[in-house]
């Protein structure tokens, strides 16, 4: 059996693993975890790793973080340029292929066992229809699953920068007071990491009080984190609203995803956030934002709704691609 090469390149953290295909899915070999910020570029990594893993191996397939166009990549958050043909000359490796980080996240629900699915909504899935994926984290990242007949491709997007539509009062004078400081205001300045602690900044303001330590945590730790850990608690007020705040314009974007893909074959939510705040996804607004679209309400309720627990979807998803890839050479 054909093994391959996968990476999940991040800005602080590059994971590359050798893998092998298991059925639908993949089976990881061995995986390494490096400082990427340390390397000059993606080569280095990848030589490293191959001289200790001495196997040959099929293709290659590396999730980066940034836009991949004509098979280059200059990295938003490491001083890098990274091309195909070039970590193919670097590296000895071939072939090679590039795609977003978000993309391989979106690969990666298709090899992500049911134990690494949790459903808010069952729905009726549609055989060989679109796929939604979408992601909550630094950013937002979303992407899209269409089938070309015989498997699955991805389709990445930029989705994340499209502009916030806001819904009932709270959330329109959120949008007016993120235009003080952000024109256009894009939907992941809200639905982000960066875009929970805005929420909470925005409702303290307006005197939805917090405990006078919370800002003090925020200031050592990650704030988004904090907010989230304090919400799930119930032991901040203005984290608690922030929280469902965030939840429901979450759940309205995934809506409209949905609806510009017709993602009847599934939306899955993937993202470092989800998982966290798994809880309050099951229990608030979530889901009534994602089926409030009026005339095409009874079509929402009908889709099935995911959350990706996996933390290594994306890596799973660059070595199913390297599959596809190795499987595609072998013709």
């Amino acid at each position: 059996m054909a093994v391959v090469l996968a990476g999940d390149i991040g800005g602080t953290k590059a994971l590359l693993a050798l893998a092998e295909r298991d059925g639908d899915s993949v089976r990881i070999l061995t995986e390494t975890r490096y400082p990427s910020p340390e390397y000059p570029g993606l080569a280095p990594i990848v030589r490293e790793f191959m001289g200790q893993a001495k196997t040959r191996v099929a293709a290659a397939c590396f999730g980066v973080p940034g836009a991949v166009l004509s098979g280059t990549c200059t990295t938003p958050n490491l001083p890098w340029v990274v091309t195909e043909a070039g970590l193919a000359a670097e590296t000895g490796l071939s072939p090679v292929r590039l795609i977003n980080d978000f993309a391989a996240a979106a690969m990666g629900v298709l090899a992500t066992s049911e134990e690494g699915i949790a459903t808010l909504q069952e729905g009726e899935i549609v055989a060989e229809a679109t796929k939604a994926v979408l992601g909550a984290g630094t950013g937002l990242g979303q992407a899209q699953l269409f089938w070309d007949g015989s498997r699955y491709r991805v389709n990445p997007t930029e989705g994340g920068h499209g502009g916030y539509a806001p819904v009932g009062e709270p959330q329109r004078e959120l949008l007016a007071h993120l235009e003080k400081t952000h024109r256009p205001v894009s939907v992941e300045r809200v639905v982000s990491g960066p875009g929970l602690v805005r929420i909470y900044r925005f409702l303290v303001e307006r005197g939805v009080p917090t405990l006078p330590q919370v800002e003090a945590r925020m200031a050592a730790e990650d704030p988004a984190a904090v907010i989230g850990e304090l919400a799930l608690a119930h032991a901040d007020v203005a984290c608690d609203q922030a929280l469902d705040l965030f939840a429901t314009a979450y759940g309205a974007e995934a809506g409209n995803l949905a609806l510009r893909c017709l993602a009847v074959g599934g939306v899955y939510v993937a993202g470092g956030i989800a998982p966290k705040i798994l809880p309050r996804l099951q229990e608030s607004s979530f889901m009534a934002a994602f089926r409030n679209k009026g005339r095409m309400s009874e079509l929402m309720k009908s889709i099935p709704v995911k959350v990706v627990l996996d933390p290594a979807a994306g890596l799973l998803g660059a070595a199913l691609e390297a599959c596809q890839i190795a499987a595609s050479e072998d013709l």
